[in-house]
């Protein structure tokens, strides 16, 4: 932090004399907690990509009031849930899209962490030193509601992992009572779209159709709602998509010698979903004075990091994630989906950040389909806020609005009341905004620069429209 110093006094002088355009929106605190963390993310060398993913998985001790069981979900004994995937990436394409255009991942095992709050913990409590199955039964006694959150982490597909993100599965199995699955899933550059999807939509299946030796019993879908932040978001939605095609396919899985259905879960709840891998959403520019989320202005993501064990891939390609052809497919950029008919209930928040253009329009489209969309705008704030800035009144509200969403999507369903709200941060004060109006870009406009954005990301063309940058 000492290299900050010259950064925090600034920002403490120029907000206290109010020449800061922040300090009319932001205490002091939320303007020193941004503006350092806007320098770490955009002002620091640039550093290989394998050592800013082990940076970024570090496994933290466990301390506190959190119980945490780790568990790893067997590969199913058939191929059919990959082949299942496969056949909804291919019905979801656009009509003269080419086949192919990714890697097929393997199926294998999914490691992941059951999470329950310890309520006769206190603060400096350590992990007990019992197995991982007394562990998840020792949860399991605090557990007083059927909810279970299955959870997906965010960073960028790249980063972060279960154990960092154990804050707010915490305070998720705190708030509704109830239990979190959080997913070690597969992460990019190594592991590209689909193979996330891939392990999300297992853990599902083992949720519903457990193995034998599971810790845990079948779990009803009618108690399951798919949770996640950013990419975690992206990667619930993008789950709840590919169980609409595969119902609209009328298809069933093989699943460990058994034919099973693919149920809808209760809700997906989702923070600061990145719905769009294209960044061609006008916010991601004119939200930049609100975010800490980095200005990628250059278009060759390949030339941002020095080359490492894991990048540039091989066969090279230009996004970290997914492969030019696929960007705009509805599993990789939900943004682009055609219809949410059908689905279960949604919950969409975002601050006023480079995503939020995105996320609205996800919402409005869903709700103007006959979906039941709970959706959330906090002015003036920025990507994840909740999870950054704890203290505030506006997190507080954002995580009770979330719990009490899942805990209704999973109880009370009946009780969800669809709509929109944007608050303001510092009275709290909000006003209603009706979902099935306009988002204010038709679906044509929105398909039209995420195109334009994939020809730019591969090359094709310059970027020539700086709103369409990130």
């Amino acid at each position: 932090m000492l290299p900050k110093v010259p950064l925090i006094g600034k920002t403490a002088v120029f907000h206290t004399l109010g020449f800061s355009e922040h300090s009319k929106y932001w205490d002091l605190r939320t303007e020193l907690t941004i503006n350092v963390l806007r320098s770490f993310i955009n002002d620091s060398p640039p550093r290989p990509l394998a050592q800013l993913q082990r940076m970024s998985i570090k496994v933290p001790e466990i301390k506190g009031r959190i119980w945490v069981s780790r568990v790893t979900m067997p590969r199913p004994d058939e191929d059919d849930v990959r082949q299942a995937l496969f056949k909804a990436i291919e019905g979801l394409r656009e009509d003269g899209d080419e086949k192919g255009g990714f890697v097929e991942p393997e199926l294998g095992p999914v490691e992941a962490e059951w999470v329950g709050y310890r309520a006769g913990a206190t603060k400096g409590s350590t992990e007990l030193r019992i197995s991982e199955e007394q562990k998840y039964q020792e949860m399991m006694k605090e557990v007083e509601s059927p909810t279970t959150v299955l959870y997906f982490h965010g960073g960028a597909y790249y980063l972060m992992d279960p154990a960092t993100h154990r804050p707010t599965t915490k305070k998720l199995a705190k708030l509704t009572k109830g239990r979190c699955l959080s997913i070690r899933y597969r992460l990019a550059p190594q592991n590209p779209f689909p193979a996330a999807l891939l392990d999300a939509l297992v853990s599902y299946l083992t949720l519903l159709y457990p193995p034998p030796r599971s810790l845990h019993t079948p779990v009803s879908p009618s108690h399951i709602v798919f949770a996640g932040d950013s990419a975690g978001g992206n990667l619930s939605l993008v789950l709840l998509q590919t169980i609409l095609e595969l119902r609209r396919q009328d298809l069933k899985i093989t699943w460990n010698g058994e034919e099973r259905d693919i149920p809808l879960p209760a809700g997906v709840a989702t923070c600061s979903p990145w719905t769009d891998i294209t960044h061609s959403s006008p916010s991601c520019s004119t939200n930049k004075k609100f975010d800490y989320l980095p200005s990628l202005a250059e278009a060759n993501t390949s030339e941002r990091y020095p080359p490492d064990s894991i990048w540039p891939s091989t066969p090279p390609r230009k996004n970290l994630y997914a492969e030019d052809a696929v960007l705009c497919h509805p599993l990789v950029s939900p943004l682009a989906a055609k219809s949410w008919a059908g689905s279960c209930p949604l919950y969409i928040e975002t601050g006023q950040e480079l995503l939020t253009d995105e996320a609205r329009h996800v919402a409005c489209k869903a709700a103007r389909q006959g979906v039941k969309v709970v959706y959330e705008e906090f002015e003036t704030m920025p990507h994840c806020f909740a999870m950054v800035l704890e203290t505030l009144p506006a997190s507080r509200m954002f995580f009770d609005g979330w719990a009490r969403f899942i805990n209704q999507a999973t109880m009370e369903p009946g009780e969800i009341v669809g709509g929109g709200r944007i608050v303001r941060p510092k009275s709290l004060e909000e006003r209603r905004v009706d979902l099935e109006m306009s988002s204010g870009r038709s679906d044509e406009e929105v398909l039209g620069r995420m195109r334009e954005r994939v020809r730019v990301l591969s090359g094709e063309v310059m970027d020539l429209d700086p709103v369409a940058k990130l």
